[in-house]
Parts: C-alpha cells; sequence; structure tokens
C-alpha cells in the first residue's frame, strides 16, 4: 500500500472521482493540505483548487482562508497553531484518541465550513491550516475518505522565514521542525491516504511533482500561471545547529539548497489499491 518512492503512479480504468460523483448521494470529499508556516501549503492549496472538480474556501473574514478558524468543534485559540511552537504542545496533536473523536464533531465541522466553499457542488473540498500537519488522524476518523496532503521545506529556509512572527531563537525554531516532522512520520503509518511533496521539489520540477499529486487527487490540475520560484536562497548561510535526524531522512542537510533522496514513505492510497484489486477481480472474472 505505501509507496517508497517519490511517485504515485495512477491505475487505469480507475476513476478515484467515482467515490463522491455528482451521480452518488456521497458527501464531498476533503483534502486536507498542512504543512509549517511558510512551507508553501498556500502554494500547493491553491494548485489543487485550480483543478475542475475542487471547492476552495473563499472570501472568508479569517487569515489566509484557514478552515480552522471557521469552526467552533475543535478549539483553536490564539494559543493554538502558534508558528515555531504549536508543535511542541501534545494537545495540539490529535489523534484517534481525542475527546474531539466524536460524530457531532464531524457534523459540526462539516456544517460550518460548508457555506464558504465554493463552487458549492464540487466532489473534492481542500482546505489548508498548518496545523493540519497534526491533526490527520483525528481528520481521517472524522471524515473517512479524506486525502492528506502534507508540504515540507528545508528547516533552516522555514526557521528563517517564520522568525519574525516568533520570539524563539533560530536553534529553537529548528529543534520546532525537528519535532514536528517527527511527529508526522510517527502518524504517517495510520494513514489510509497522504502524499508528500517537498517545496524544493516543486520549484525543481514542478511538472513531476504536478503530476504526482493530479494522479494522487484522481483529478487533472492545470500547469501553474507562473514558474514556481525556489526561495531558499533567501535564507541561505551557516545554521544555528546541525540538520537534525529527521530532516535528513526527508533529505535535508546543512545547505537549504541542496537536497538528497528522502528516505521516508512519500505516499500512500488505499482507496487506489482497493479499487485496483477490485478492478483486478472483476477482469479474472471471480
Amino acid at each position: 500500500m505505501v509507496a517508497s518512492s517519490s511517485a504515485i503512479p495512477a491505475e487505469k480504468d480507475i476513476d478515484l472521482h467515482q467515490l463522491n460523483s455528482g451521480q452518488t448521494s456521497v458527501p464531498p470529499r476533503y483534502v486536507f493540505v498542512g504543512g509549517l508556516h511558510r512551507s508553501g501549503t498556500s502554494l500547493v492549496a491553491s494548485l489543487i483548487a485550480a483543478a475542475p472538480g475542487v471547492a476552495a474556501i473563499a472570501s472568508a473574514p479569517v487569515p489566509e482562508q484557514e478552515g480552522v478558524y471557521l469552526q467552533g468543534a475543535i478549539p483553536h485559540t490564539a494559543r493554538h497553531g502558534i508558528p515555531g511552537s504549536f508543535a511542541l504542545d501534545p494537545a495540539q496533536h490529535l489523534t484517534e484518541a481525542s475527546a474531539c473523536n466524536r460524530h457531532e464533531v464531524a457534523q459540526r465541522i462539516a456544517a460550518e465550513w460548508a457555506p464558504w466553499f465554493v463552487p458549492a457542488d464540487a466532489p473534492l473540498r481542500v482546505e489548508k491550516s498548518p496545523v493540519n500537519l497534526l491533526r490527520a488522524r483525528l481528520y481521517q476518523q472524522l471524515f473517512p475518505t479524506s486525502l492528506f496532503v502534507f508540504v515540507v521545506r528545508h528547516p533552516l529556509a522555514v526557521a528563517r522565514a517564520t522568525a519574525k512572527w516568533s520570539v524563539s531563537d533560530e536553534a529553537a525554531l529548528l529543534d520546532h521542525w525537528e519535532a514536528a516532522h517527527a511527529l508526522l512520520l510517527g502518524d504517517l503509518p495510520f494513514l489510509h491516504n497522504y502524499l508528500v511533496l517537498r517545496y524544493e521539489d516543486l520549484a525543481s520540477d514542478s511538472t513531476h511533482e504536478i503530476a504526482r499529486l493530479s494522479a494522487f487527487l484522481g483529478v487533472a490540475l492545470p500547469a501553474p500561471d507562473a514558474p514556481i520560484a525556489n526561495r531558499n536562497r533567501d535564507y541561505a548561510g551557516p545554521p544555528a545547529a546541525a540538520a537534525g535526524p529527521v530532516a535528513r531522512r526527508f533529505g535535508y542537510g546543512d545547505d537549504p539548497l541542496a537536497l538528497a533522496p528522502p528516505q521516508v514513505a512519500m505516499g500512500a492510497h488505499y482507496f487506489r489499491s482497493a479499487l485496483a484489486g477490485m478492478a483486478h477481480r472483476d477482469a479474472a472474472g471471480r
């Protein structure tokens, strides 16, 4: 089920959209985009939202059109989701064991988000909030057919881009990156459907990465309006601390301009595997 390479091939003759197309009564599926602040989550969410059949939150009176601010079922105060520190708060890592794992929570979130998604009848709904990085296991319980897209970026670039919003020094911000992504690595084996995108790969080979994203979602994403620039050069320079073991598993060293192949599973798609199995069974007449 887990793809160890960076690509998730599309299965022939399988339409992932059939799970909730307009021809059925199945509710829209959520695509949750998560990642630390300044990792490229807004970029990825906009790429997804540009595809036909995808709705996004629009014209909402909240920062960055983030759905986390538009629901009251899961508390999100000024003490939640703080850039450079939220992953250090155990209460913000939400899993199956959360007290929020209740049917009425899912109902309330869906009802409070619904008025903001445009177009309202799209079969997929993309929602981007940085804290989604640590909420995927809970959201999978609340919305079982969800798809998760995680965006990662070199820790030094994230730390230096986030510094203006944080009272923490660079070493502490790098530690926060390690802690957040260690939690993510621990969560991935529990998720049915996820894709990990590196910001740097999007910039260096956007065609390939958008093709991966399209195959994962089962929709045709258009090419971006403009080339995706790698802004990591703006944050180059000797780091306050060496890259940690988690960063190295994602292919990151001390230089934000250098990349190595990731040593983590960059995607899994249980639904695609299940549909492929059924198609094979039907073709065999079994």
